[in-house]
């Protein structure tokens, strides 16, 4: 009477199986185990792979990879991968250069457990199983130089890096910077240009080719500014400025945001930045002079008060003070209670930014 095995087939086809060729015939294993079951080794093939899912599986998958890879593709636009000024190139480079040296971590890990796992299977006679073995000499100076190395690497870049792209540091060139003081309000952006004597709202425009020196504050909760086409991102608090320095190079339309959560609006708490060419910047600055309304005291105060998705305008005319009158008034409220507190009691101590006003 015959001992063979039936041959193991798909679970959606009726197909013999074309991983395993079943034998009855008892072998010895090296590791000490008796086994009733031979399975004939074959490298991996793309017939034998597809072979264990059914066809439209298989379809639908080169589907979603496509799918995948378009959107990974399109993603790259108007992102960090596509930078569009000095600042933001030298940041992609950074980002490639950690990733570069990350991966040389990573990929030798990845395939040493593919490699590991392979060999040690079940049907392969060769490999010899050792379970006494505890530890390697060799094997430790291997796991803990490379990573170290990496780390020494990864530390030496960001540190470089940081000093180079330091937000408040100025860009070289020969043109003099436009001066810009942001103001984030709920939910929108205020820009004043106190050399022009203009502002706008939920859109900047700055000459394509100069520097851009920018002062940042927050007339209410914590916020941050960012054109991930143009460089770092950096935060917006009330009572304190930050400084950050940005160039287009080329000419054409930038999307900003807001990277930090505020609130019912932030969800529409966008801008554009327009890199023009000079002559238009004088164009777009004469044309705003013309007409809109003054941004005095009255209509900051307006201005202020919270209000979603709001369309971009200008001012023809605004103090060049005004940013800091802004940053005073919100540290003034800040500091109020601290005051207070201090009047009753000469032991109460509030924030360091109150103990300079």
């Amino acid at each position: 009477m015959s001992n063979k095995r039936p041959i193991a087939t798909s679970g959606f086809n009726t197909r013999p199986h074309r991983l395993a060729n079943l034998d009855a015939g008892p072998r010895d294993d090296p590791r000490g185990r008796r086994s009733s079951i031979e399975v004939t080794p074959g490298r991996f093939s793309r017939s034998r792979v597809f072979g264990l899912f059914p066809p439209r599986a298989v379809r639908h998958g080169r589907g979603l990879a496509a799918l995948l890879l378009t959107l990974g593709a399109a993603g790259c636009k108007e992102g960090v991968l596509d930078p569009q000024g000095p600042i933001a190139a030298d940041e992609r480079t950074l980002l490639f250069n950690s990733l570069g040296i990350m991966l040389t971590i990573v990929v030798p890990v990845i395939v040493a457990t593919l490699g590991v796992a392979w060999w040690f299977r079940s049907s392969n006679i060769r490999a010899r199983y050792r379970p006494d073995r505890v530890y390697s000499g060799k094997i430790e100076i291997v796991i803990w130089a490379i990573p170290a190395m990496v780390i020494l690497l990864l530390g030496g870049i960001a540190w470089i890096g940081s000093h180079d792209l330091d937000p408040a540091r100025p860009i070289p060139s020969a043109k003099p910077a436009l001066e810009v003081d942001v103001v984030s309000l709920d939910w929108k952006w205020l820009f004043l240009y106190p050399q022009q004597g203009v502002a706008s709202v939920n859109r900047l425009v700055v000459p394509a080719g100069t520097p851009v020196s920018l002062k940042l504050t927050s007339a209410t909760v914590m916020n941050s500014f960012f054109v991930p086409q143009l460089g770092s991102q950096i935060y917006t608090m009330a009572g304190m400025v930050t400084r950050l320095n940005l160039l287009a190079a080329h000419p054409g339309q930038y999307r900003g945001l807001s990277a930090q959560f505020s609130g019912d609006g932030f969800s529409g708490m966008g801008f554009s930045v327009d890199a023009v060419a000079d002559a238009r910047f004088a164009a777009w600055v004469a044309a705003a002079k013309a007409g809109g309304p003054v941004l005095d005291g009255a209509q900051y105060a307006e201005l202020s008060k919270p209000s979603k998705y709001v369309a971009p305008f200008t001012y023809r005319a605004a103090d060049p003070a005004l940013f800091d009158r802004i940053t005073a008034m919100i540290t003034a409220a800040m500091c109020a209670p601290a005051k207070a507190a201090a009047a009753t009691s000469p032991a109460a101590k509030g924030p360091e930014t109150c103990s300079a006003n």
